[in-house]
């Protein structure tokens, strides 16, 4: 007896009567195991498996291995790449960072240089110009004390004036008459040494 598949069973009328298909009929004996695990197929099974390893690992051995070793070396040589590139903008940018610093420590002397200078000039402008107002002062002073001399110099003749004019009024104010005027200026004189 055999078993059949979906299309031979709605053909059963025509294996009954001693007809069979090629290809889809399965002996009933069989009928129990499942191929793979059926203990008389295993030496196929393993010949078609060390078949099947061998071929694959042999494609993966000339075929994909070298491409992912490529792709591999590819990236591991721009990653080398790149990290060179990126060692040699560091330097770039040390390099550039010292630049800038070394410019600065520059400005920076050269302002405390131009503000040395700007302090001392503004320095020695007030110094000059101190020196001159002290100058126009003493000139100014010397002028007010020759200015004083000459008015106390002048007061001090008009003083022997003035001294012989009040005595010669006092005289005739408490005599009552006419005074010498030279013996009023010998007295004066004789009095103001």
């Amino acid at each position: 007896m055999f078993v059949t598949s979906a299309f031979a069973q709605e053909s059963a009328p025509a294996a009954a009567e001693g007809e069979t298909h090629a290809g889809t009929a399965v002996p009933a004996e069989e009928h129990g195991t499942f191929p793979p695990f059926n203990a008389a197929t295993f030496p196929s099974q393993i010949l078609w498996l060390v078949i099947t390893f061998g071929l694959f690992y042999l494609f993966l051995k000339r075929v994909v291995m070298p491409r992912v070793g490529g792709i591999i070396d590819v990236r591991n040589d721009r990653i080398t790449q790149d990290l060179d590139h990126a060692a040699r903008l560091k330097g770039e940018a040390d390099a550039a960072v010292a630049a800038y610093e070394q410019e600065l420590a520059e400005a920076k002397s050269r302002a405390n240089a131009i503000g040395q200078q700007a302090s001392e000039a503004a320095k020695s402008e007030a110094e000059s110009t101190r020196k001159k107002l002290e100058a126009e002062l003493d000139k100014k002073l010397g002028e007010a004390e020759a200015s004083i001399a000459s008015i106390k110099a002048k007061a001090m003749k008009e003083v022997g004036t003035i001294a012989e004019d009040t005595t010669s009024a006092i005289v005739e104010a408490l005599v009552g008459g006419k005074t010498d005027k030279a013996e009023i200026a010998a007295a004066v004189r004789s009095a103001t040494r």
